[in-house]
């Protein structure tokens, strides 16, 4: 992880630790705004209402305050899925991590737009932890779902597939916000959209992991 240079110092004072989290809330704001390559130093710098000199005490590169905030995104984004239970019902889990990532989307839109927008340039800052600890951690948790498919819990399916599809369908409420409450409407579009949208996505995930003969998934 790359730490804040102030964060190296011995003692950290409590305005060090307030100065780091006010820069790392405007480097997100225009991280994702602009991307990593379409932002600048200046711009976060005047976000944050800093002179430039001062921010670089704190951070010394734009490289670091994205790479701060990667950690973060990545640190907090698979909370849901290490929380993924194998002793569970796949039902009760698979609906419970449907309306996690749905949380997240509503409650941390620039983060999720700053990971897409990472991953659209070709994760340059993060190709080690996706091929690493990323990927070790979605292996783990497709076992899980192989094993229920495995028990007769829930039908048989390709378990990378069916993250990469919660992944997509959740995120898109953050990422592609703008053009969903353009499409549904001013009567729709409030925060009623995401219990909807969550009533809707477990009935098509649960639905599609449904066994079709001998019986079908029963949640709690």
């Amino acid at each position: 992880m790359v730490l804040p240079r102030a964060a190296r110092t011995q003692r950290r004072t409590r305005i060090q630790e307030e100065k780091e989290e006010l820069i790392l809330e405007a480097a997100l704001d225009v991280f994702a705004t602009h991307g990593f390559r379409g932002s600048t130093i200046d711009q976060i710098a005047d976000v944050a209402g800093m002179s430039k000199p001062n921010l670089l005490y704190y951070f010394r590169t734009k490289d670091a305050m994205h790479r701060a905030l990667i950690d973060r995104v990545l640190d907090s984004w698979l909370d849901p899925l290490r929380e993924f239970d194998a002793e569970g019902n796949p039902v009760s889990e698979i609906r419970s991590y449907i309306r996690r990532k749905l949380e997240m989307a509503r409650d941390f839109p620039r983060e999720s737009r700053l990971f897409a927008n990472e991953i659209l340039q070709g994760a340059p800052h993060i190709e080690d932890e996706l091929k690493g600890p990323l990927k070790s951690l979605v292996d783990e948790k497709a076992e899980v779902i192989r094993s229920w498919a495995k028990a007769g819990k829930i039908a048989k399916c390709d378990p990378y597939h069916l993250i990469f599809a919660i992944w997509s369908t959740t995120q898109h409420y953050a990422d592609f916000d703008v053009q969903v409450r353009g499409v549904l409407g001013e009567e729709r579009s409030g925060e009623g959209r995401f219990e909807d949208a969550a009533r809707f996505l477990e009935q098509l995930f649960v639905s599609g992991l449904e066994i079709r003969e001998g019986g079908a998934l029963t949640g709690d």
